[in-house]
């Protein structure tokens, strides 16, 4: 990644894996004009892994890689998640859809829910790159018909949570992604575990790995910038796998 900061910025990263995956080696180096720039890294309560730097005016390059070996169990869903994770967010609104979650889905399982909600989502909207604003939530998206993988995440959790089921985001790297980027796809909860729902069906879900978790974009963006107007001129994402297996979107499954 490179960045053009026009003053004396912060910057706010998440790049790096979970901090519950286990087996993984990964450096993160970020540089301005040739030297290393001091990382503080911080876990938030979502156990998202952050990292917090300060740069000068001038060009800077973010460079992160990891290897992952073997899979993580899968996370558990606790009282206060659900709790939290009912309520509508910044770009989750819930509360205002709720008439059209119990039209299109009363009567269904919670099991039922999974494979419909993500169905229904990925029918009613078109993937779309360059189609939608940062400030987008569920709503705007919903009403656009269109969008890229955090708007088809923030409907299908919005949705979820209309339902009375907890939902949140979570943003991965996904080998098989085409184009590749950093993909954002939701987390429901199915029987005391969160279960992974991918409504643009753009990767294998059983081959994602976990950056960050919270309750929607918000909490879960790979830069935030404070200080200065920082333009991001370059940005390469690549993530690969031993093995791209197929995927049922009727067969539950957990980002592992």
């Amino acid at each position: 990644m490179t960045l053009a900061s026009r003053g004396d910025a912060r910057l706010v990263l998440s790049l790096a894996s979970h901090s519950t995956i286990g087996g993984v080696d990964d450096t993160l180096e970020v540089t301005q004009g040739g030297e290393p720039v001091e990382l503080t890294e911080l876990v938030d309560a979502h156990g998202n892994r952050i990292h917090r730097c300060d740069v000068g005016e001038g060009e800077v390059t973010v460079r992160y890689r990891a290897e992952v070996s073997g899979r993580a169990e899968s996370h558990e869903v606790s009282p206060l998640d659900e709790i939290v994770f009912l309520r509508p967010s910044r770009y989750c609104e819930a509360d205002e859809l709720v008439a059209t979650a119990t039209r299109e889905f009363a009567g269904l399982t919670r099991d039922e829910l999974l494979p419909a909600v993500s169905s229904w989502v990925g029918t009613n909207l078109e993937y779309v790159p360059g189609s939608s604003l940062p400030t987008d939530g569920a709503v705007r998206t919903l009403l656009a018909g269109k969008g890229v993988c955090r708007d088809y995440a923030h409907l299908v959790v919005a949705l979820m949570r209309a339902l009375d089921v907890p939902a949140r985001l979570a943003s991965v790297y996904a080998p098989g992604l085409d184009p590749m980027d950093f993909h954002a796809v939701a987390e429901i909860a199915v029987d005391g575990q969160w279960r992974v729902v991918d409504a643009t069906a753009l990767a294998p879900r059983s081959s994602l790995v976990r950056i960050a978790t919270g309750r929607d974009a918000a909490d879960t963006a790979f830069l935030s910038i404070h200080g200065a107007f920082v333009d991001l001129t370059e940005l390469t994402v690549t993530a690969t796998a031993d093995v791209l297996p197929d995927d049922d979107i009727s067969t539950l499954v957990s980002i592992g």
